[in-house]
């Protein structure tokens, strides 16, 4: 399991990528992912393309990046999920908080 972050040149937007194993184990390493910019960006983007497995602590992450982000007003994109993470999103209503493609 890894988690990257990448800031765009303008830091305008911050792409978090997760490799395999999104779960308890990554709390800290992605919450560091987010939290450690002091200007906070307009738009977040969750990469989950080579993301391999995903439980309910890493759904909890995710709502925790929604709240840092702004909440209700905040623009955080899950992208590039496969199925099975697909559907645990689903599951979860996710869609209804996230923009997810």
């Amino acid at each position: 399991m890894s988690v990257e972050s990448e800031v765009s040149p303008d830091g305008s937007k911050l792409t978090i990528t997760i490799k395999g194993r999104f779960d308890f184990g990554s709390h800290q390493t992605f919450r560091d992912a987010y939290e450690r910019f002091y200007k906070v960006p307009d738009q977040y983007i969750v990469d989950l393309k080579e993301t391999t497995y995903m439980d309910s602590s890493a759904l909890g992450m995710l709502l925790l990046l929604r709240d840092h982000a702004g909440g209700d007003e905040s623009q955080v994109q899950v992208v590039n999920s496969n199925p099975d993470v697909r559907k645990i999103l689903a599951i979860s209503n996710f869609d209804k908080l996230f923009d997810i493609s």
